[in-house]
């Protein structure tokens, strides 16, 4: 049973950075993709940011890159965002979601796992 356990969220002010973590366990991850989505208050889940296990390619979408980075770390079994240069419109829950197979998507349908999420407040 795969479970994903997001940290890291919190407030902080425009133009600051955090570093969420998801801690993914209950198998290699070799096969799978794991990927960061957000919810915004009275808004979808949206695809944020996503990386191929085996290798480290990465995809972001386009209203974070540049300023989002995700990475991983195979002995920790642990996936990061870095977020930079935060903006009032990166509030939001964050979640860590994982999906097999080695095509990186922005469906969140695609993804089959999901952790509980993690409050991110930017304040103007």
């Amino acid at each position: 049973q795969v479970q994903l356990v997001e940290s890291g969220g919190g407030l902080v002010q425009t133009g600051g950075s955090l570093r969420l973590s998801c801690a993914a366990s209950g198998r290699t991850f070799s096969g799978y993709v794991l990927g960061w989505f957000r919810r915004a208050p009275g808004k979808e889940r949206e695809f944020v940011a996503a990386i191929r296990w085996s290798g480290g390619s990465t995809y972001y979408a386009d209203s974070v890159k540049g300023r989002f980075t995700i990475s991983r770390d195979d002995a920790k079994k642990t996936v990061f965002l870095q977020m930079n240069s935060l903006k009032p419109e990166d509030t939001a829950v964050y979640y860590c979601a994982a999906k097999y197979g080695q095509i990186i998507v922005s469906d969140r349908g695609s993804y089959d796992y999901w952790g509980q999420g993690t409050q991110v407040t930017v304040s103007s």
